[in-house]
């Protein structure tokens, strides 16, 4: 059983999107575990055996020791009763509290069916009377991550301190080697992500955080974790 579930449509999302704020959970004690919903090949100097070592060595480097890869087809994600059930049946059997999924806009058709795909299966997953897996369960809340391929300035619900955690997270992305190297001229997505965790963590005066979105109004116990 998990505390948090990370949905992320390919390997690498979660960790560009909330390296941080993964260690700083697994860090606080939390059980995360990370689902992605494909293996992410092909890719141009990647191959599915590479990407999933990569991927298990990324999710080491981040403290997490529950990580699934579903059989779902990269570059053609769609929202289907089958890709949803195949998400619930995750939900059913981990039974995470929270879930953290990707933000619903995106220039990738990929991040924007895995984000449809995670919101509906947290639904399906409730059933009863069903062939899904196990016993009911409904993730109690939904929190959305950034990673996306468009270049917008977004208002989050919340950010995240992850200033502590900021080489940790660029040293589990470095683990996709396959994916980020200068063959592919794209070394550079090291100093976006560092640039634009940055400029989130400004917001807090802090060094770097992290961004995320809630459809649902959000509730605090104590007023001590507020940043002021």
């Amino acid at each position: 059983m998990l505390d948090i579930l990370v949905v992320a449509p390919h390997p690498d999302d979660a960790e560009i999107g909330m390296g941080g704020t993964i260690l700083k959970l697994a860090d606080e004690g939390f059980k995360v575990g990370i689902l992605d919903l494909t293996n992410g090949e092909p890719t141009p100097t990647g191959d599915p055996k590479t990407r999933m070592k990569e991927s298990l060595k990324a999710a080491g480097a981040l403290n997490v020791k529950t990580r699934i890869t579903l059989d779902l087809p990269n570059r053609y994600l769609t929202d289907t009763i089958e890709a949803r059930e195949k998400v619930a049946n995750v939900y059913r059997k981990l039974k995470p509290q929270a879930l953290f999924i990707p933000y619903w806009h995106d220039a990738h058709p990929d991040h924007v069916a895995a984000s449809q795909i995670a919101d509906a299966a947290r639904f399906y997953s409730k059933l009863t009377k069903t062939k899904l897996y196990g016993e009911p369960h409904y993730p109690t809340k939904i929190f959305y991550y950034f990673s996306t391929h468009l270049r917008l300035f977004v208002k989050p619900s919340f950010i995240v301190d992850t200033s502590k955690y900021q080489r940790q997270k660029l040293n589990a992305i470095k683990c996709y080697k396959s994916q980020f190297n200068k063959k592919r001229n794209n070394l550079m997505v090291f100093d976006r992500v560092n640039a634009v965790n940055n400029m989130y963590g400004l917001m807090l005066k802090r060094e770097y955080g992290e961004i995320f979105f809630c459809k649902e109004e959000i509730g605090i116990e104590k007023f001590g974790g507020i940043i002021l």
